[in-house]
């Protein structure tokens, strides 16, 4: 079992930057593969940003050279760096956690690009 709980959200002007924090409770965070996800209203939830248990990184054509996704495992946290962002970046951002079939969502994190 994980539980995982998003923070750094926030309101933030175009060309602003942010940097969200997933923690995760639980044991062997280290063999998750992490994701940050997205959804803003009316679109469905898509993903931003994974890192896989051996720090393989994957990212949204949208938010390539933009966004970076990193992890710590000592902290069991992931992150994700957010640069130049763009009012179509608002969404509630989600975190998630994958491994051997068991899937894991933290509750989310409301980010707004908005002058």
């Amino acid at each position: 079992q994980v539980q995982l709980v998003e923070s750094g959200g926030g309101l933030v002007q175009p060309g602003g930057s942010l940097r969200l924090s997933c923690a995760a409770s639980g044991s062997s965070f280290r063999i998750y593969n992490m994701g940050w996800y997205r959804q803003a209203p009316g679109k469905q939830r898509e993903l931003v940003a994974s890192i896989s248990n051996i720090d393989t990184t994957n990212y949204a054509t949208s938010v390539k050279g933009r966004f970076t996704i990193s992890r710590d495992n000592g902290k069991r946290t992931v992150y994700l760096q957010m640069n130049s962002l763009k009012p179509e970046d608002t969404a509630v951002y989600y975190c998630n956690a994958a491994y051997g079939g068991y899937d894991y969502w933290g509750q989310g994190t409301q980010v707004t690009v908005s002058s």
